[in-house]
């Protein structure tokens, strides 16, 4: 199967929300970003709709040749006036495509889409702890941890690892 990456659609939302399947899936998938489960297409569409109008907030899906959606991520300044970073974020797969490389086919698409089109140079993510399947995607296309941090969440405190990749020639010192 073929994958490639489009602009996020608002009906998009919709089967997003469905593939969170429970209150700790949601977690995992937005931090503490909505403190609602179950999580609505309206509650995705109304919180991207604000986001996307500073132009530093960028949504996307991955679709298959017959234009399924199959997954779908952001990429976000983190800081304000500092364009040297892009986050990603709100990565997530179709539930029944997961562990079968799809989420390491998006990752890279989204990495080369940040070298064609963003002046960034690196792309930084965080991931819990207690989410090792997205972890190991993040560490096989070469995210690697550069800090860690307790967060406090409504179920509880986690640990999160930020994870960064180079986006432009070799790593530097930090």
């Amino acid at each position: 199967m073929n994958m490639k990456l489009r602009d996020f659609k608002r009906e998009d939302a919709q089967v997003i929300a469905g593939w969170i399947k429970s209150e700790d899936d949601l977690y995992k998938w937005s931090a503490d970003r909505y403190n609602k489960y179950p999580l609505s297409g309206n509650d995705i569409n109304e919180n991207y709709a604000s986001l996307v109008k500073t132009e530093r907030f960028y949504p996307f899906s991955a679709v298959d040749d017959k234009g399924d959606l199959i997954g779908h991520f952001i990429i976000r300044y983190p800081r304000e006036e500092d364009d040297s970073r892009v986050r990603f974020g709100f990565v997530i797969i179709s539930p029944k495509l997961r562990k079968m490389g799809y989420g390491k086919e998006m990752l890279k698409l989204g990495i080369e889409y940040v070298k064609a089109n963003f002046e960034a140079s690196r792309i930084d993510l965080g991931v819990f702890e207690n989410n090792e399947s997205a972890r190991h995607c993040y560490e096989a296309v070469g995210f690697k941890e550069y800090a860690t941090e307790e967060c406090i969440m409504p179920k509880g405190t986690v640990k999160c690892i930020f994870m960064e990749i180079s986006c432009r020639g070799t790593w530097s010192d930090k």
